[in-house]
């Protein structure tokens, strides 16, 4: 049978990247063509369509409501094809083992790690897949998963890390800026980073303040990100206050590259988590190494606090 209407495959793969990165740059980078190839190839699939699928500005483009349903649709498509691609090719050999993670805790937590046990097992090869777009955690198309959990999805097996401290910082200079800012009333005398992800579960400044009893000031002026990494970068670059999770910037707080203009914490009931599917066959060498290695180096952090 003839499969019918299909839209143009290359606009797909080029919508698919726009749509994950908000960003026709980050796309035309990921997929190494020119900004103006993929704004092209959005064009075509807008026309084929019939309705646009960004609302462009100029700074910024953002889905419409009609594009995110057919970005979910398409990503999961494709995710399906990449999943039998790779097995055609033996993509998941016996020394490989597949990471699915968040975007910020591979880029803060997972990728600083990754040398130690590269130096331990040079045989295995470690694909670390980064979304924020993976929104039923029950079915993994991975080896292993780390995730921050409020709610432990079903029928996946679950070893909880770590739970969070989470407090507000900034840099050593921003704060040499605004010394008066010590008390939680008064952060609404700085600038937040603040963190537009509609489908995050972690703490955002409104739940920060109520889960400890405070009143949400009113913040002097907000900048709005929609990446915790590029948010932590925004901080480290002196352009106001963030909410820290502990363990993820533990790093950067030891250096003293980020520090806490106040001693208020909250800790969370939620826990980032090992999930593991079920209903396969038993890990293979590889993954069971590496999952051990991972346990162990938490145990240690743990033990270290």
């Amino acid at each position: 049978m003839k499969l019918h209407p299909l839209p143009p495959l290359n606009s797909l793969v080029a919508f698919e990247a726009a749509a994950r990165h908000l960003s026709f740059t980050l796309a035309a980078r990921e997929l190494n063509v020119t900004q103006g190839a993929i704004s092209r190839q959005i064009r075509v699939l807008e026309d084929y369509l019939g309705t646009p699928l960004f609302t462009r500005t100029t700074r910024e483009i953002n889905l419409t409501s009609t594009g995110q349903q057919y970005g979910e649709t398409v990503r999961e498509n494709l995710q399906q094809l990449a999943h039998a691609t790779a097995g055609v090719r033996h993509w998941r050999g016996a020394q490989q083992v597949t990471v699915l993670t968040s975007t910020a805790m591979a880029s803060l937590w997972l990728l600083p790690l990754v040398s130690e046990f590269q130096r331990q097992n040079e045989e295995i090869d470690l694909r670390i897949i980064a979304t924020d777009h993976n929104h039923d955690l029950s079915r993994l198309d991975a080896d292993l998963a780390l995730f921050y959990c409020s709610k432990p999805p079903k029928n996946v097996q679950i070893t909880p890390l770590f739970s969070e401290e989470i407090f507000p910082v900034c840099s050593p200079a921003y704060l040499a800026q605004h010394p008066q800012i010590v008390t939680p009333e008064q952060l609404g005398e700085a600038t937040w980073l603040w963190l537009e992800d509609p489908h995050s579960d972690w703490i955002g400044w409104k739940d920060w303040f109520s889960n400890l009893g405070y009143r949400t000031p009113e913040p002097r002026r907000r900048i709005n990100i929609n990446s915790y990494s590029m948010l932590i970068q925004s901080a480290l670059a002196g352009q106001g206050i963030a909410l820290a999770w502990s363990n993820l910037l533990g790093d950067h707080l030891q250096k003293g590259e980020l520090v806490r203009p106040t001693d208020v914490y909250l800790r969370t009931d939620a826990q980032f988590c090992l999930l593991e599917p079920q209903g396969r066959a038993a890990n293979r060498q590889s993954v069971n190494r590496f999952r051990h290695w991972l346990l162990s180096h938490v145990a240690q952090m743990i033990d270290a606090a």
